[in-house]
């Protein structure tokens, strides 16, 4: 099985107490209590390492949401939801900061005066970002808390009647307003997949929407009413005219971005033709472990972050970490 950054975990979720009357409140009065802020998917850090601050020192920023994340070794543990538009002193949201050039997040725009009532050092971080210093408690925690913000942020409202929802059972559930009716996160199964032929070749591929060089195992969503081997099989015919035969279970870890679910399969081809969909694929090309580690050498050749599936397993295929 692979060991995987996103998939480890130190902290107990504790479910059991999401319903306990004025959890967060209660929480919150409590010096021990500590708080982990969040702002449009990247989160509140000092240096390169995840901020976890006691209540009062956060009390001053704005907050849309608290949420339980649970506890460990006595210590409860909560998300502050910090709003992604600036506030004036009234407490009314102003308009949206464009965010810089270059930049992938709109959450990379500066927020009032955050920054500055912050330690020194305090800034905002992806979980990419936040992965490389992380310890497996505080990237638990991290991705827990990104996962269920995104999901809150897009479920406002009922899907089924419209009408707002409310937050209850500390931040696990939407509650719709007309109906009273529970609505729970979402996950998004996805497959990924390390696909090899009978010469022991990579399969890997590059996205039209990437850069010229990088490339990757081939990766899909799970569509209704299939099984995540079945899916490995058709995205693998879909993108490349490849015929997958075996496929074995390799691992899984989330993936917030903003809510899936990652389904690591090693598969064998029995078809090594390669006819890309240019849709899906600007470029398939089967590498031996001698091509591939000359094109990444050589700067031909640029693989995936380490914090992600996709790099897990193309490293178990070389046999070895991959120098970058």
């Amino acid at each position: 099985m692979l060991d995987l950054p996103f998939a480890r975990t130190a902290h107990d979720r504790a479910a059991h107490r999401r319903t306990e009357p004025g959890l967060v409140e209660d929480l919150l009065t409590r010096p021990s209590t500590r708080v982990l802020l969040l702002r449009g998917g990247r989160t509140g850090a000092v240096g390169q390492r995840l901020g976890l601050f006691e209540p009062r020192d956060v009390a001053h920023l704005p907050a849309d949401d608290h949420l339980f994340l649970g506890e460990a070794d006595g210590v409860a543990y909560l998300a502050r939801v910090v709003p992604e538009r600036p506030r004036d002193a009234h407490g009314v949201a102003g308009e949206a900061v464009a965010p810089a050039e270059g930049t992938d997040d709109p959450s990379d725009a500066p927020v009032g005066a955050v920054e500055e009532a912050g330690p020194e050092g305090f800034g905002w971080l992806g979980l990419r970002e936040v992965s490389e210093h992380a310890t497996d408690l505080e990237l638990g925690l991290a991705i827990e808390a990104v996962a269920l913000a995104a999901w809150l942020a897009v479920s406002g409202h009922c899907p089924r009647c419209g009408e707002p929802t409310e937050l209850a059972q500390a931040g696990w559930v939407r509650r719709c307003t007309a109906e009273g009716i529970d609505h729970y996160p979402r996950t998004d199964p996805a497959v990924i997949m390390a696909i090899v032929d009978a010469d022991d070749r990579l399969l890997l591929g590059r996205g039209p929407q990437w850069a010229p060089g990088r490339y990757s195992v081939l990766a899909g969503f799970v569509e209704p009413g299939e099984s995540a081997e079945h899916a490995v099989r058709r995205e693998v015919l879909e993108e490349t005219a490849v015929e997958v035969a075996d496929v074995h279970y390799a691992g899984s870890q989330s993936w917030p971005f903003p809510a899936s679910l990652m389904l690591g399969y090693r598969g064998r081809a029995v078809t090594t033709d390669l006819r890309c969909d240019p849709e899906e694929l600007a470029d398939a090309r089967w590498f031996t472990r001698d091509e591939l580690g000359a094109a990444v050498t050589a700067g031909d050749l640029g693989l995936p972050g380490r914090a992600s599936i996709a790099r897990s397993l193309i490293e178990e295929w070389y046999g070895t970490e991959i120098a970058d």
